[in-house]
């Protein structure tokens, strides 16, 4: 067909739960299925012993009957630190076993080979671009991948490494909800001040925007990396798990089998209350009694229950809508309308309490699931075309700090900045004849560095010995359109110089991807797309 030989790029929503592919096709947005015609694939890759990697909606399956080698939710991970409060929360809920990886990374160890967590990105990653192949019957290698708004440096580091990991060329990394934007208001000329509030499995962001003709301005954006609709299952399962021991007095915390599928059965019973007011559990032969009997487990659970349960997280995510509309400097009445995005927004507490806080209905007139990856392939198709006339504004999520003396730090981009940008400072040497400087730079919005996150550090040296305050160095901090930092120190006098792009939590080195890419390379989908196999 004359469409599929011109030139394609894909637009991949890479979520935490599950990930979408699109395409333009005829001037509009289109969700590519697998041969089951699935539009959804699960963000899970289960490993077998033998060497076979079943990824996506196959993998799913196996959460229960594999559930120490089947991993998922790494999206929450990648790009942290392995101290860090949400990798040691973590450790303890996953039945799968995460190390510590090369810089204070994260990795997962699963049947005796640690992989780092671009690594399994990259394998999901893969099973969308031949999805995408076999749907247009040609090789594809350029893509868009979307990311949290709120993601910092090093998370959006490790996404695009995933991409190059999987074969990709990452021509932008993309915010979710701008993407989101993109997919209700590329082409209408609007001119409107929208709010995207997006509630997907294990992020939560909520970015202001201006759209005008084909123009999309961010004019503030703010998120919760660590909220999401896996922190509804977990509260349901939390009540199934407690429920089910003061029935029978049995403590299931230790049984990975059970609480696999309770953890099912609660993700079930979430979706019913999108629709139903009632939701039925039922798990047969959960577990067993001392002396063999097979206990089946049964709940009917109610949505007044089930909204109980969440009604904290609910207004966790409006105090993030508060800093936001701080921020942008506007009142609920300046915004024009409202976009869902993210399966939860379909649950009706999550629905009427938007309603109310932003006093209108919101927009759901595309599906909350796919309106992300649309948007990402408008965004790829532009960078295609040269004719096209969309043009992003998005801004930093966060603010540019470098370590100056002791626990303080110096703001260098202040957050919410358009990018790109690029900003320059000059400091002098603190001490007599030094004859190196380490620069620390982070992310953050405190003063003290110990509250900040840090994205990494690198040492200049080679300059001129001279007493202290007597050599000057020029630091250029450069932030690019996908959000990434790179950082150049420059002797004023000498021009001498050097340069880094930051990317310490991601722990990959120009070594490891290549490394990895070889790895990921050799293996193949079989033809009914349910795994991935090591090649002979």
């Amino acid at each position: 067909m004359e469409w599929a030989l011109k030139p394609v790029a894909m637009g991949i929503d890479l979520g935490t739960s599950n990930s979408c592919v699109s395409i333009i096709k005829d001037g509009r947005a289109v969700l590519i299925p697998n041969e089951w015609g699935e539009k959804i694939h699960a963000s899970v890759v289960s490993f077998w012993e033998g060497g076979t990697i079943s990824v996506g909606n196959d993998a799913k399956r196996e959460i229960i009957t594999n559930a120490a080698h089947t991993v998922y939710s790494t999206k929450r991970l990648i790009g942290r630190f392995f101290f860090s409060e949400e990798v040691q929360k973590a450790i303890e809920l996953m039945p799968y076993e995460i190390v510590e990886g090369p810089n204070a990374s994260v990795c997962v160890s699963v049947r005796g080979q640690q992989y780092s967590l671009a690594e399994i990105a990259s394998m999901i990653l893969k099973e969308l671009k031949q999805i995408t192949e076999s749907y247009l019957g040609h090789p594809v290698t350029k893509a868009v991948i979307t990311v949290p708004a709120f993601f910092n440096d090093t998370q959006r580091q490790a996404t695009k490494d995933a991409g190059r990991i999987a074969g990709l060329n990452v021509m932008r990394i993309l915010n979710e909800p701008t993407a989101a934007a993109l997919a209700y208001g590329f082409g209408q000329n609007i001119d409107q001040k929208v709010v995207i509030y997006d509630l997907g499995g294990g992020t939560f962001d909520v970015s202001i925007l201006e759209i005008g003709v084909d123009v999309f301005e961010v004019l503030a954006t703010s998120g919760d990396t660590f909220l999401g609709g896996d922190d509804f299952d977990d509260k349901i399962m939390e009540y199934l798990r407690a429920d089910f021991q003061r029935q029978h007095g049995i403590d299931l915390s230790q049984d990975l089998y059970a609480l696999q599928a309770i953890k099912e059965a609660a993700e079930q019973a979430k979706k019913a209350f999108s629709t139903d007011s009632e939701a039925s559990v039922y798990i047969p032969s959960i577990t067993s009694t001392a002396t063999g009997e097979r206990i089946d487990y049964k709940l009917r659970l109610g949505r007044q229950d089930f909204n109980k349960m969440v009604v904290e997280m609910l207004q966790r995510t409006f105090l993030v809508c508060d800093e936001a509309m701080a921020t942008a400097k506007l009142d609920i009445s300046d915004i024009d309308g409202v976009i869902l995005v993210g399966g939860p927004t379909r649950l009706p507490i999550v629905r009427n309490a938007v309603s109310q806080y932003f006093q209108r209905e919101p927009n759901i007139n595309i599906d909350p699931d796919l309106v992300v990856a649309m948007g990402a392939a408008i965004q790829a198709d532009a960078l295609l075309d040269n004719s096209t006339t969309t043009f992003l504004l998005d801004v930093t999520p966060q603010t540019l700090r470098l370590g100056t003396v002791g626990d303080f730090t110096e703001s260098i981009i202040h957050k919410n900045t358009p990018i790109p940008i690029d900003r320059s400072r000059t400091f002098v040497t603190a001490s007599d004849y030094q004859q190196k400087v380490v620069m620390k730079i982070y992310q953050g919005e405190s003063r003290l560095a110990s509250e900040c996150q840090l994205l990494g550090e690198f040492t200049f040296s080679g300059f001129k010995s001279a007493k202290r305050g007597e050599v000057s160095i020029d630091v250029n901090f450069e932030i690019d359109t996908d959000g990434i930092v790179n950082v150049s120190a420059t002797e004023v006098g000498t021009g001498h110089q050097t340069s880094t792009t930051i990317r310490l939590s991601s722990g990959l080195q120009e070594s490891d991807i290549l490394a990895a890419q070889q790895r990921v390379a050799g293996m193949d989908l079989t033809p009914a797309s349910t795994g991935v196999l090591p090649k002979s």
